[in-house]
């Protein structure tokens, strides 16, 4: 190779390794709903494969407070995406209608809401109808709670009343007596009532998606600005996150892994657990199966976005448009991610 050769050739290789390392440096900062648990194998596992990075994201994630606080926080502008409860966004469009940069859900992930009613059955409640004129326990912001009117609804149940506390009294509450039932996300409360000493068949869970109320649950949102300025980099990060979560699904012993790297002292079975039950009971569910991963059935987010307007109280009634978009979702091929249904 003469002198000229050369130059061109190394010319040519540094513009390659700017132009990838220009498109290696997309930042994406993303928040959790909570905290490193089980189901954040679904983020945290594809980030420690290196997916992200594979197609030109510097994606950092971080755990949450709850989806109230991701939405905010991605609304804000302090993160770039983030993973919350759609009701929480709907709710935040509905009572903040003057925002400059509302949150807009690009992928459904929990295509069922995790909410559901827990009681223990010594107490008698088998069924929705005995929750009639029963005393029921949940933090202030928890889903479930915020949505029971639908579900109350739903099953004409009627006189509860309500008594609030720390996430952490919650199941402690139940166990006590002081609370005739809870309400929370099924996979964590039970598990966290085993963790208190109780077996998972003295538990009666009624899921929200079981008894008429087919509200959705967690999607992954982003700023109106990433949108607008770089659709290509969401595509690129649904994608991602898509063939992790896939392989989080098909081996969820495995993606456990990257949360005890993120959080040396989880419990790795009961975390195993927890994610293996949101897989089966609101990823991988008949309604997921039937609408496709990632995708919503419009005249169910409609129908949902009217029940939140309602049992919310909100400001403003949901406008089902603005909340979602599904435009940035990558083919089917690529979403067809769901594990063989369980016989």
């Amino acid at each position: 190779m003469n002198k000229r050769h050369f130059l061109q050739a190394t010319a040519a290789l540094a513009a390659a390794m700017t132009f990838g390392s220009v498109h290696a440096q997309t930042p994406i900062r993303f928040q959790l709903d909570w905290r490193f648990e089980g189901p954040a194998a679904l983020f945290l596992h594809p980030a420690a494969k290196g997916y992200f990075r594979d197609a030109g994201l510097n994606v950092t994630i971080d755990s949450g407070n709850g989806s109230g606080g991701t939405v905010t926080r991605v609304a804000s502008g302090t993160y770039d995406m983030g993973f919350a409860d759609l009701a929480a966004l709907m709710e935040f469009h509905a009572n903040n209608p003057d925002a400059p940069n509302k949150p807009v859900a690009v992928m459904m992930v929990y295509n069922n809401t995790p909410a559901a009613v827990l009681a223990l059955k010594k107490s008698g409640i088998k069924t929705p109808a005995d929750l009639n004129g029963k005393k029921l326990g949940a933090p202030v912001f928890d889903a479930g709670r915020k949505a029971f009117p639908i579900f109350e609804k739903a099953n004409n149940v009627s006189g509860v009343t309500w008594t609030s506390m720390d996430p952490p009294l919650r199941e402690t509450m139940l166990v006590r007596g002081d609370i005739d039932a809870i309400t929370g996300f099924s996979f964590t409360s039970l598990l966290n009532l085993e963790a208190r000493g109780v077996k998972p068949e003295d538990v009666v869970i009624m899921p929200y998606a079981d008894h008429g109320v087919k509200l959705y649950g967690n999607v992954i949102i982003a700023t109106p600005k990433l949108i607008q300025e770089n659709p290509a980099a969401i595509t690129a990060f649904l994608k991602a996150f898509a063939k992790g979560a896939k392989e989080v699904m098909a081996n969820p012993t495995m993606g456990i892994e990257s949360v005890k790297a993120r959080d040396g002292i989880i419990n790795v079975a009961l975390e195993t657990r927890r994610l293996q039950l949101a897989i089966d009971s609101v990823i991988a569910s008949p309604d997921a199966r039937r609408e496709g991963f990632g995708q919503i059935n419009p005249g169910r987010l409609s129908l949902m976005a009217s029940q939140v307007s309602d049992a919310f109280g909100t400001r403003t009634r949901v406008d089902p448009a603005a909340v979602w978009n599904g435009a940035m979702l990558p083919p089917a091929a690529d979403l067809n991610i769901l594990p063989p249904a369980k016989r």
